[in-house]
């Protein structure tokens, strides 16, 4: 019988939780055990009776026994090395892992002998989507977005006809047109702005347009990028100067833009420079999703508003931290998912010949295998 833990999570700020009553319903019914430490779900609005209702152990936080004891770590982001140095060895830790460039984890995993799967790793094929817990999470990140950017702006969302005259509606940008752009699309729509969507894949038009905004088609130029595995390619410098000098003159008479363009692994492209804000509106306002990869705009810091000559500049990291109670239940659907289908007869086992698993499993039993992401170069 698998036996799987569910810890409170020890990153500062982190409220989600990688289990809900429901799904722990679920992992037992697969012939699992499940122990879940005391005060996990509070932040998340998920009680402790409400878990031991559904047939959970409850233990006490960092208890080292049941550490020792699990075979399963389920996690939203990954813990401590002191943390994970008590697991036994061939446990297996499943979460938003952080892999890229992480050596530190990688010298954590090698000593303990410990297997991961890096839930930003999961191929971007459809069989894959009831698992893709960077869709779920960015979905709930473009909708948020757009809820603070309509908080902090000095304007109304929709077009009003009041005896007072009319008042026009709000002029969204939108930087990106992955999930969180198309989440974000879809809310701004619905608040009754006139939405704009900049991105470089000319593929995501239709898309776009479906919503009910406008596409800004990308600049003519040799060396377009496209997509790969389901995320936009790196541009090259020349592109990104060119879609820079098209998208001043659509910020110069933005009320909000959003910025959710991201390349995993790497620094988020710089999108609006110092020179584009100076064009923008006081009052006007700018989210940016990418500020912890770097920022998709100048001077934005992560978990910040910066006014900047009036313009205000919001970090939006870690929104799905924000909206807690539907995260987690997507979140840990998301791990039902993935981990469904390795369970069978109240037994555990990991089928390597599976895309999804083979393409997640940064690690087995202290061997890594992902060392092109986990230590990129150390060979």
């Amino acid at each position: 019988m698998p036996r799987l833990l569910i810890p409170v999570e020890s990153t500062p700020g982190e409220t989600r939780i990688a289990a809900t009553p429901d799904t722990v319903k679920k992992f037992i019914s697969l012939g699992c055990s499940v122990s879940v430490e005391c005060g996990a779900g509070v932040a998340s609005g998920y009680l402790d009776a409400a878990y031991s209702e559904q047939g959970a152990a409850l233990v006490a936080v960092g208890d080292a026994s049941t550490w020792s004891q699990a075979d399963i770590l389920l996690c939203v982001q990954p813990p401590t090395s002191e943390n994970l140095r008590r697991l036994h060895q061939g446990a297996l830790v499943v979460g938003l892992m952080a892999p890229y460039a992480n050596a530190a984890l990688a010298t954590t995993l090698q000593q303990g002998g410990l297997s991961a799967m890096s839930l930003e790793l999961l191929p971007r094929i459809s069989r894959a989507q009831s698992a893709d817990a960077l869709s779920s999470q960015a979905n709930i990140a473009g909708y948020k977005s757009v809820l603070l950017a309509s908080s902090a702006l000095d304007r109304y969302f929709p077009m009003l006809m009041t005896a007072a005259g009319t008042v026009q509606p709000a002029k969204v940008v939108i930087l990106g047109a992955g999930v969180a752009g198309l989440q974000a699309v879809a809310t701004a729509r619905r608040l009754g702005a006139v939405v704009y969507v900049s991105d470089i894949r000319p593929a995501v038009k239709e898309q776009v347009e479906s919503l009910g905004a406008r596409f800004i088609e990308p600049p003519e130029t040799d060396d377009k990028p496209a997509e790969s595995g389901g995320y936009a390619k790196q541009a090259s410098d020349a592109f990104l100067a060119a879609q820079r000098q098209q998208l001043s003159d659509q910020l110069a008479e933005a009320d909000v833009a959003i910025c959710t363009a991201q390349v995993p692994g790497r620094r988020a492209p710089r999108l609006i420079s110092e020179d584009m804000l100076d064009r923008m509106r006081p009052g006007a306002v700018v989210v940016d999703l990418a500020v912890s990869q770097g920022g998709n705009c100048a001077d934005t810091v992560p978990g910040q508003t910066v006014d900047r000559k009036g313009v205000k500049l919001i970090g939006g990291n870690d929104l799905p931290c924000t909206v807690p109670n539907h995260a987690s239940a997507l979140y840990a659907r998301n791990l039902v998912a993935l981990l469904e289908p390795t369970m069978k007869d109240g037994q555990f086992s990991l089928d390597l010949d599976d895309e999804l698993i083979a393409g997640c499993l940064i690690a087995q039993n202290g061997s890594i295998r992902r060392g092109d992401v986990l230590t990129p170069g150390a060979n």
